[in-house]
Parts: C-alpha cells; structure tokens; sequence
C-alpha cells in the first residue's frame, strides 16, 4: 500500500542555506511573494538572475520554512530534471511549500501531496503506464477530431461577443474544459461548474497565504472567498463521485483508469484518488488555457510574426512550440535532494529543496539567442521545458499542443484581426501562469 505523503509532511528545523551561495548577490527578485506575478511572470527578475545568480538562494516569507535554490539556467534544470534518484518529487511534494501541518487545507494540500507527480520511481512509472492508453497518438487522433469540431462552435458563440470581449471567458478557458470531459467522460453540461473549480483552485495560493497570515485581504478577495470552501468541498465530492460510478462500472475513459489504478498490487487509497482527481483537472486545465491566452498577447505584441503566421499556417507548429516557450504556463517545479549533491557548482545539502523555474530556463541565453523574442521560425523552440523533462515529463502534453494547433488554425482564419485589447491580469499565483484577463477586439 502506498504511504501517504501527507502524513510524513514536516517542516524541517533549520532555515537559510547550510552551504555558502556560490553566488552572494543579495536580494535580487522574490519569487516567493505571489502578488508579484498578479502581471505574470517577473521577467526581468528573471534576466538578473541569470545575468548574476543563476542558482539563487531565495528566503521565505513563512515561519519555519527554510528557502530554497531557485535554478533559472536551462543546463541545470536540465541536469536536476534528469536524476529523480536525487532531486525527490515525492519526499514534501513538488510545490514549494503546503503551510503549517496544522494548518493545511483538510483536502487541497493532502491532495497536492498525494498524486503521480508527487510519487518517485516505480509507482510513479506505473501509474504513468496505465494512463499511456489515452496518450497515444491513436488516442489524440480521435480525440482531434471531436475538438475541432468544438473549436468551430466556440467560435461562433465568440463572434456574438464582437467586437469585444474577454479571450480567457469565452474561448480559453472553455476549449480545454471540454477537452477535458472528453477525456475523463464526464458530462458536457457540468462544464460551467468546472470553469468556477477552475478559477476556485487557481486563487489557492492566494487563500492560503492568507491563512498563513502573510496577505491581508482586501474587500474585492473577500467577496471572492465567500462560498469558496464550499465549492472546493463540492469539486472534491463531484470528483469521488465520477470515481466511485467507474469503480462500479468502469468505462474507456480516463477517470476509469484513475479510479482502478493498481499500485504494486494494491488500488490507490482514497487521498490519491484526491490527488489524482485534482492533478488531472487542474493539468488538463492549465496548461491549454493559459497558452491560447498567452499566445494571443504575443501575436498582438509581434504583429510581424502574427502576418508570417496568417500567411503559412504550415508554421503553427513550430509557432506553438514557441508561445510555450515564452508563456511558460508552469512557472515553476520543486525537488528535494535526497543526499549532499551539487549542481551547477553549487553545494546542496541533503533535505534542502531545489526549485526548477521553468519561465527563466526557457529565456536563457545560453540555450535560445535573442531569448524575449517570439520568433515563430526558431529552430530550437521545440526544446522548451514548459512541459518539464525527463521520466516527470507532462504526459499530456500532445494533447495540450494539438488543442493549441487546433484552437488558432482556425481562429486565425476566422478573426484574423483579433488582437489585445486592454492589460492582461493574473491570478496571484507563482505556481502556474494563471491568466484571468485577456481583452481582445475584433470584427464578426
């Protein structure tokens, strides 16, 4: 039977780093105050990193939490990715901290402890193998075609909404919802339910900190929290119950597999199942939303690539590749070394967590020339991280890229005039790139 995570989770005793910073720059940026990326991500916290400590020792705000190394440069996230042996997911979970034990959300921090990206060798890969059926590229085909159809209707629905709107509203944040039903077979007419979880889970961290005592809310967030523990109770509850129904009479979908996985010859206990239900939703979610969202500032920003594009839609492709790159819709991945280790020439001790930032790596230099640019013909840009690297690599990440193809081949015919219209606003969230504004203009 698998441990649960949850209930080994404790705070260590010591705080600051136990070996001297090879870089001692002082305070550059601090990535862990949440309100920072309310604009999106600190992109040019992100270049004096790189430029002065690219393995960066940074504090934190919360009592008792020791700090971190936050990585920016794409070799070493490349180089942590790569020995799961030593950089744990699954030893304290792979956000960068869940709060005091005794002051977790009874089921959003178990949860976020207790699912496959938290797991660590064998039982990670074998649950990875028994969800592989619905990865496949037979599987993605199939599932393409239901999804283009989709887009199609979305579009009519959003010419209604000319010539104004908010991308993220109308079209965003609905394509991977329905994606996602598809996927797991749950009801279509759920899919308003899903769009509010979706927006409750993202404000999390928000909440949290609050919890925590490190935010004051402000009215406006009050109002949002209001009802907000209850609708998280509802999308744990909706999610056991489309679980417990595949126990009973599993199907060829997704949630099937999830409700009976095995494990080294036991089923999952109850908080993977949890786990694994808030997992998919919010990776089935994220990823897709925010990139169609992204990627739409970037053209508006580089009408010059957006007229390439228009013209050869053959380069969509590669174009996607790249607006990943840069929107970087997981901004950041946690590790704990397992052992004394050193990465990059830095010394790390045993136990000190390690944190990969996946929106810097993919700005690097050394790695992408000119790196700020959106430059749809790069010819490396399929060697982005957004989607992680090695044996904890996204597993639905076709699926995010073949909605991200299918979204704009046909929004660009549609509404080749689209474009920003307005600021761009974030969720308080370092987690994920959780963009809940994106004004746009257009004619029907």
């Amino acid at each position: 039977m698998l441990e649960l995570n949850h209930e080994n989770y404790t705070r260590v005793d010591w705080t600051g780093p136990r070996n001297a910073p090879i870089y001692d720059v002082g305070e550059i940026v601090n990535l862990s105050d949440i309100d920072l990326f309310r604009k999106g991500q600190p992109i040019e916290g992100y270049v004096e990193l790189l430029e002065k400590a690219p393995i960066y020792w940074q504090d934190e705000p919360m009592e008792k939490e020791p700090g971190y190394w936050a990585f920016s440069r794409y070799a070493d996230v490349k180089t942590i990715s790569k020995k799961p042996e030593i950089f744990s997911s699954q030893k304290g979970g792979v956000n960068i901290s869940y709060g005091d034990p005794d002051n977790m959300h009874p089921l959003l921090s178990p949860a976020a402890l207790d699912n496959m990206i938290a797991l660590d060798g064998e039982s990670h890969l074998e649950l990875r193998r028994q969800h592989m059926p619905f990865f496949t590229p037979a599987f993605i085909a199939k599932l393409k075609e239901k999804v283009d159809v989709k887009v199609g209707e979305l579009l009519d629905e959003l010419a209604e909404h000319a010539p104004h709107c908010n991308l993220v509203d109308e079209f965003a944040a609905q394509l991977p919802l329905f994606t996602l039903a598809e996927l797991l077979g749950v009801d279509q007419a759920d899919r308003p339910r899903l769009v509010q979880w979706m927006t409750d889970l993202e404000m999390a961290p928000y909440f949290g900190a609050i919890r925590e005592g490190l935010l004051q809310p402000t009215p406006e967030m009050i109002q949002v929290y209001n009802g907000w523990e209850d609708r998280i109770r509802e999308f744990f509850d909706y999610g056991m119950h489309e679980i417990k129904k595949r126990q009973e009479e599993p199907r060829e979908d997704l949630m099937s597999a999830i409700a009976n996985a095995v494990v080294d010859g036991d089923t999952m206990p109850e908080m993977y199942l949890y786990g694994a239900w808030e997992l998919i939703f919010i990776a089935g979610n994220d990823t897709t939303r925010n990139s169609i969202s992204g990627m739409m500032k970037l053209l508006t920003e580089n009408p010059d690539q957006k007229a390439k594009l228009v013209e050869d839609l053959d380069r969509l492709p590669n174009a996607i590749q790249e607006a990943v790159r840069l929107v970087s819709p997981v901004i950041h991945m946690k590790r704990t070394a397992l052992e004394d280790t050193e990465v990059g020439g830095q010394k790390i001790a045993e136990g000190e967590k390690v944190v990969m930032w996946y929106g810097a790596a993919n700005r690097d230099p050394a790695m992408f020339e000119n790196p700020h640019a959106f430059d749809i013909e790069r010819k490396n840009a399929a060697k982005n991280l957004a989607f992680g690297f090695g044996k904890h690599v996204c597993l639905g990440r076709q699926i995010a890229l073949m909605q991200l193809e299918a979204a704009y081949r046909q929004l660009l015919v549609r509404f080749p005039d689209m474009h920003m219209d307005g600021e761009m606003v974030c969720a308080p969230n370092n987690f994920v790139h959780a963009i809940t504004e994106l004004p746009v203009t257009f004619k029907a």
